[in-house]
């Protein structure tokens, strides 16, 4: 026992006599992040925000290419000289691509700054030529925190593999090719038909949030970048590393079956890839040559307490199954507003109506988050997980304009095609 106050007293001497060097650190860290905070809620306050709702023609012919067109586009990597970065607070702009259902009206939206809003009907207009685009009112606005009278489940959803493996794309599914009508099988259309089945008082609010993808460093706000761990890299060197480290595990198996056949040490030097690997791969490098987005998904299952089924939940849980694939990536739940997921077992001993507290502040949290449609900055920056990497391939499988396969009657789609008048009416 008296070694141990010898060595408490003894470690607080050294703190003390060293302070003249930790402290500074300590003092200009906080500086910095409290600064940071400061001149870019300033920056993102000035910015403003619109939310655009796209309403569907009655005829969509264009494969999910033409919506990666557009994606690409929407690649903004926003950039600032240092003064921007260290005293205006300029970040790069991100986008919020949004499937929401009202009682079974299925409604898609895009989420912006308003600078950016002729862009996005531009882009749009070009890729779909009978699409219309409308600013609204925000719909969550409405939707308040209420347990008892609306509850409501929340999650958000990641990556089952690393960055580099795309999950099946529509070039998986043949879309790439735009076969027939009646011969498509497009995978977007397991979501809306689970958003067109939601009952009157029931709401599911799909938000996809979008930021250009880039190697970060001193410019873009790293103070410290002059070290490799607060180096922001690029993801294309960890894709090329996972290509390397198939091909190597490939010809490990490989020696390791030559030896057992030929009980030889030698292995050869060959690769022998299996067909997993070798799709694996082409996956990979075809994801290379797309531009990449740092994205976040949240859902929401929102109802009336009268009208709450729990089968709402399930049917968002399994939303965005059908991209997954075994030799490649795909979806899984992340945080959700549950305790009762083993991140949170430790938690068990709690009273109930303290957990019932905790949980009330989790929805309440994450809610929030939604409307603001904040995670990229402050107030909710990386909020319960970080971003993951998704192609603009990728980006237009989950979110594209579906075309007659998807016969889902709450879809609201556009009865008649607008035309101009005449060039030669009198005047």
């Amino acid at each position: 026992m008296q070694e141990l106050k010898e060595l408490f007293f003894e470690t607080l001497r050294i703190l003390n006599s060293s302070a003249y060097f930790w402290v500074p650190f300590i003092l200009g860290a906080e500086f910095f992040e409290q600064w940071f905070r400061y001149i870019r809620t300033d920056f993102i306050h000035k910015q403003g925000e619109v939310l655009l709702e796209i309403k569907l023609p009655r005829e969509v012919m264009k494969s999910p290419k033409a919506m990666e067109v557009f994606f690409t586009a929407l690649y903004q990597t926003g950039a600032a000289t240092r003064a921007e970065t260290y005293w205006h607070g300029k970040v790069r702009p991100w986008f919020s691509l949004e499937l929401v259902s009202v009682e079974g009206q299925i409604h898609f939206f895009i989420w912006t700054w308003p600078k950016f809003k002729n862009l996005i009907e531009a882009q749009l207009y070009a890729q779909y030529p009978g699409v219309e685009v409308y600013e609204v009112p925000d719909y969550t606005t409405s939707v308040f925190h209420d347990p008892e009278n609306t509850p409501f489940w929340g999650t958000n959803f990641k990556l089952s593999k690393p960055d580099p493996y795309p999950i099946m794309t529509y070039v998986d599914y043949g879309l790439h090719e735009d076969p027939k009508e009646e011969y498509k099988v497009d995978p977007m259309t397991s979501i809306l038909e689970y958003l067109g089945s939601m009952k009157k008082g029931e709401q599911v609010w799909i938000q996809i949030l979008i930021q250009a993808h880039k190697e970060e460093g001193f410019k873009e706000g790293h103070v410290l970048a002059f070290l490799p761990f607060f180096k922001k890299p690029d993801w294309i060197a960890e894709a090329k590393k996972e290509i390397e480290s198939i091909r190597k595990t490939a010809a490990k198996d490989y020696g390791a079956a030559v030896k057992a056949v030929s009980n030889s040490k030698s292995s050869f030097g060959f690769i022998a890839l299996t067909k997993g690997q070798e799709e694996a791969i082409t996956a990979i490098e075809r994801s290379i040559g797309k531009y990449p987005f740092e994205v976040n998904i949240r859902g929401f299952y929102i109802a009336k307490k009268e009208a709450f089924d729990a089968t709402g939940i399930t049917g968002l849980i399994g939303a965005f199954r059908q991209y997954s694939s075994k030799d490649l990536n795909g979806f899984k739940l992340g945080w959700f507003t549950d305790l009762s997921d083993e991140q949170k077992d430790f938690l068990i001993w709690l009273p109930s109506r303290l957990k019932k507290a905790l949980r009330a502040h989790y929805e309440r949290v994450l809610l929030d988050a939604y409307k603001r449609r904040s995670f990229f900055q402050i107030p909710y920056r990386y909020l319960w997980q970080k971003p993951f990497i998704l192609t603009t391939e990728e980006l237009a499988t989950i979110f594209h304009l579906p075309g007659q396969v998807a016969t889902t009657p709450t879809i609201t789609r556009i009865v008649s095609k607008k035309a101009e008048p005449p060039p030669n009416l009198p005047t």
